[in-house]
């Protein structure tokens, strides 16, 4: 431990210590941070039978700055700890911050794998001049103590055609190798994934690189690489993507593309196709944990024209809830996962046939079935209704700069919300579409009003428990 990663320390246990205001909006269902400003999650897996998830974390402001890895822990998703901050920004490799990455279990410890960034002072346009972004390694025996850390790639170690940013290393193994994913922007202004290969977790050679024809945004953020059912798909988050239409209504998008030939060689990326169609979902992270594959998104979006009043509180930002990721038809499908029922306390089943409204619990998993395929719904201040092949989401007030998105969909046969203090989740035909949204409705009253024709059924939610890692 050296004198900065003990001085850094102690202020974030200082920061931490702090009484933060009572709100209304501190959230029950979705990870947030225990003070300051959280934003990618990084280093999702299973070890040693118990959920980890890691998190950008910047303790000292709610409007961000240095970034650290913050850090829970669950054995059923349903019960977390608070642990302290994995990763701190203390070597010359990272000094300016420990940015996103992921974690690789071994028998002997948890590998995570990080972007280190460093930006120099100056007239620099930190495109192609003046910034670093270093591949790092940390590794932790026990997955919450941190035993050492290096630098295992920088710059001049990509491909010459790439500017300075390259980073969000995805690392994985697969037949007896390792391999790496990182995201990229090319000096030509088109986004990329580089894909590297390793024997030993420490010395990488770039075997290919995965890409559109065309341009599809500047830079691809947060590379993901994984298989469902024999089928890969590359997820990425594209920033500066020019289209437009359901998806991509957001200063930037996050999606996936399907892979066909082998990664490692000759492949084709298919159709972009987005994972949320809401105001509030970036750089989604997935990993297995044994028997399925689970995502974890920012329950927020960089650069936003919208905000969010809770930065007046001394906090920023959310995860979503871990979706399980399934595949049907060649898409994939996002649901929450099955331990979230397990919080329901009580259930109440309405009829609607025209207009109802119905007094909701502030926490509520809300499962709707719609006859005829067309729905309208207010839920405090966020309202959502069918149009043609487009459901419309607007938020009415208390949205901060939010106002209207769309998602496609052919018929509307069903929705489920899972309804927070300040955050809803909505899933259309069992996971066919998602709609992620911060709100902030003011008062203690919230109500659901239908319009149209089917059913409901109403269960009030008890919050996650949360308690801080006692260190022996």
């Amino acid at each position: 431990m050296n004198a900065l990663q003990k001085d850094l320390i102690r202020l974030t246990e200082a920061a931490e210590r702090q009484t933060l205001p009572d709100s209304p909006w501190r959230l029950g269902l979705h990870l947030m941070p225990p003070v300051g400003w959280l934003n990618d999650p990084n280093g999702l897996c299973f070890f040693r039978g118990e959920y980890h998830v890691f998190y950008q974390y910047s303790p000292f402001h709610a409007e961000g700055g240095v970034k650290f890895w913050g850090h829970y822990k669950s054995r059923d998703m349903i019960s977390w700890e608070q642990c302290p901050v994995m990763l701190y920004s203390d070597e010359t490799f990272d000094v300016h911050g420990a940015y996103s990455g992921s974690a690789l279990c071994e028998e002997d410890g948890m590998y995570l794998f990080y972007t280190g960034n460093v930006k120099h002072g100056g007239d620099y346009d930190h495109i192609l001049n003046g910034r670093e972004n270093n591949t790092a390694l940390a590794c932790s025996p026990d997955g919450v103590q941190l035993a050492w850390k290096r630098l295992l790639m920088k710059n001049t170690d990509y491909p010459g055609e790439m500017t300075l940013h390259v980073r969000d290393p995805k690392v994985w193994k697969q037949d007896g190798k390792y391999y790496m994913v990182l995201g990229a922007r090319t000096r030509q202004d088109a986004g990329a994934v580089l894909l590297f290969a390793s024997e030993d977790k420490t010395r990488w050679e770039h075997i290919n690189t995965l890409r559109t024809p065309e341009a599809f945004g500047y830079m691809w953020e947060c590379p993901d690489l994984f298989e469902i059912d024999g089928q890969w798909f590359l997820a990425v988050s594209p920033q500066g993507v020019t289209g437009k239409g359901p998806g991509l209504e957001n200063v930037y998008a996050s999606g996936y593309f399907p892979l066909s030939g082998d990664f490692r060689n000759e492949c084709a990326l298919g159709e972009f196709v987005p994972f949320d169609f809401g105001f509030d979902f970036y750089a989604p992270q997935s990993f297995s944990d044994g028997t399925r594959r689970i995502q974890i998104g920012w329950m927020g979006m960089p650069d936003a024209e919208y905000s969010n009043p809770t930065a007046a509180q001394g906090w920023q930002h959310c995860l979503t809830v871990p979706r399980e990721v399934t595949m049907q038809n060649g898409r994939l499908l996002l649901n929450p996962v099955r331990e979230l029922e397990t919080l329901r306390e009580e259930s109440w089943e309405y009829s609607y046939s025209g207009k109802r409204t119905i007094d909701l619990p502030v926490l509520s998993d809300i499962l709707i079935a719609c006859e005829d395929g067309e729905l309208s719904l207010n839920l405090s201040g966020v309202s959502l209704k069918t149009s043609g092949k487009l459901l419309i989401l607007t938020v009415q007030e208390d949205g901060y700069g939010r106002q209207t998105r769309t998602a496609p969909v052919e018929r509307l046969k069903n929705l489920r919300i899972l309804a927070d203090t300040s955050a809803l989740e909505i899933y259309v035909n069992g996971g066919e579409q998602v709609l992620s949204v911060r709100w902030y409705p003011e008062g203690g009253r919230r109500t659901l009003t239908l319009t149209g024709k089917g059913s409901a059924v109403v269960c009030r939610l008890r919050a996650l428990r949360i308690e801080k890692y006692a260190l022996s």
